[in-house]
């Protein structure tokens, strides 16, 4: 059993009750909600008379269904519109804080909460959106939620949930050039399995996670859902302290010098004790693309398609269902894949960082022939802050269509779908069948900066060729 890990110590501060059967009753600090799984949460206090409990701890932005080519209102969608106008007037009739399409601080619910300083360290956080473990890149607990769960915590700011295990996932040495948080999430994935996190908290640490960007860190923690955990952090360092202060929800004057002492003594102590330690050699990452249909199944940039007697027996079938799907033969290198559209954006890769890299790789470069390559920023100000350093200019002079701020074809729950069988090359979190809106469609996730490489190339190629230039 972990002991004196954060997630111990956080989970302690958070317990409220236990309950009979084993789970805790867990008070929630920060609820974040959006248009897709809120409407049936309201409409469930209203069928029973209840009022959001304490509607200043709820924050709710738009993300999943806008659409990002164009935002007048009304949409041309008209369930989309049903539902952002369902959003504002739930947000209004209970006194919840909203930010809405022009406001300045729309976006990606994962992207706007950290870096609006809502996110901190010590935190439990929800909302109804799996990807939630993100916020945990701040020393937070952050889960996703299910609807029922959304509609528990606004007419009670708890959940009940049992306590998980912990396992640390200890980084060793640092990444090399040209190999980025998404490639290492990759390998951490490929290397455990899509299941191996399940009943875990995930704990990022050692060197290579400590030399990474708060932003590089979101992306760590993002995907560790992917991994099967239900949630992943990082113990808050100076870094996280400098990335929160002076955001607009950050404690201020005398209330930051106590947060900080509060901060540094949830950290995991060296003593600590885990359910389990992996070990991973960052220097052994190179550019990882995924080949099939969960997020384990990727290889190296020049690496071959594993046969189906390389891979665990528990996996063969869905292997044999992977490259049925895909088209793709065991022992066919992936680099060189030919590639259709090419996406930038998700809260797990449209953050500022994330299109500065992408935006070197294709500067002075044009998008291949035949290819649709777009960019999509996670929030209203990221979007802003681009266009200040003229990125959005970089981008579309290169052929990319630049967009407003929103899900995009993460999940295609917008305009922003793939058609017939077409390869996506993709900074976003799944390669699910029809994940990016076509049953056929073909997901391959790569770092945004893979991706800017195929987009020019018009096929899967190693960014560092570029990055050498």
């Amino acid at each position: 059993m972990s002991r004196n890990t954060l997630f111990d110590k956080v989970w302690q501060l958070h317990k409220v009750s236990s309950l009979p059967g084993g789970a805790d009753q867990v008070f929630i600090g920060l609820h974040l909600i959006h248009e897709v799984t809120s409407p049936q949460a309201f409409g469930a206090l209203k069928d029973k008379n209840l009022k959001v409990k304490f509607p200043e701890r709820t924050i709710a932005t738009v993300d999943h269904i806008v659409p990002t080519d164009n935002q007048t209102r009304p949409f041309k969608d008209n369930l989309a519109e049903q539902m952002i106008n369902t959003l504002e007037k739930n947000c209004i009739e209970n006194k919840i804080k909203f930010f809405n399409i022009g406001s300045g601080n729309q976006g990606i619910v994962h992207v706007v909460a950290p870096e609006l300083g809502l996110t901190q360290p010590g935190m439990t956080i929800a909302c109804g959106d799996s990807h939630t473990s993100t916020h945990g890149a701040f020393g937070s607990i952050a889960f996703g939620i299910g609807t029922s769960q959304v509609r528990d915590v606004l007419a009670t700011q708890t959940i009940a949930m049992n306590k998980l295990k912990v396992r640390q996932i200890w980084c060793k040495n640092k990444l090399s050039s040209g190999v980025f948080a998404k490639d290492l999430v990759l390998y951490i994935i490929q290397k455990l399995g899509v299941k191996a996190g399940v009943g875990y908290a995930y704990e990022f640490a050692g060197p290579a996670i400590s030399n990474l960007s708060m932003e590089e860190r979101m992306t760590i923690c993002n995907m560790s859902i992917e991994g099967g955990a239900r949630c992943g952090y990082i113990n808050p360092d100076q870094k996280t302290f400098s990335y929160i202060k002076d955001k607009l929800f950050s404690p201020k004057n005398e209330d930051w010098d106590r947060a900080i002492n509060w901060w540094k003594s949830l950290k995991s102590e060296k003593n600590a004790s885990y359910d389990d330690v992996v070990e991973i050699d960052a220097s052994n990452v190179d550019p990882t693309v995924t080949w099939g249909i969960t997020p384990a199944q990727s290889v190296g940039i020049n690496q071959k398609i594993p046969s189906k007697l390389e891979i665990d027996p528990n996996d063969r079938f869905i292997a044999d269902e992977a490259y049925d799907y895909m088209g793709f033969k065991p022992g066919q290198l992936i680099k060189n894949t030919p590639i259709d559209v090419c996406f930038i954006g998700s809260c797990t890769n449209g953050r500022i960082s994330d299109l500065r890299v992408a935006a070197k790789v294709v500067q002075h470069s044009k998008v291949a022939k035949n290819v649709k390559a777009f960019v999509v920023p996670g929030s209203e100000k990221v979007a802003k802050e681009a266009k200040e350093e003229g990125l959005d200019k970089i981008f579309q002079d290169a052929g990319f269509q630049w967009r407003e701020p929103g899900c995009s074809m993460c999940l295609a729950m917008n305009s922003d779908k793939l058609t017939g069988n077409q390869i996506s090359a993709s900074s976003s979190n799944r390669n699910f069948k029809g994940r990016q809106g076509s049953p056929s469609g073909r997901t391959l996730l790569m770092s945004p900066a893979m991706v800017a490489a195929a987009a020019i190339s018009g096929k899967v190629t190693d960014v560092r060729e570029f990055i050498k230039k």
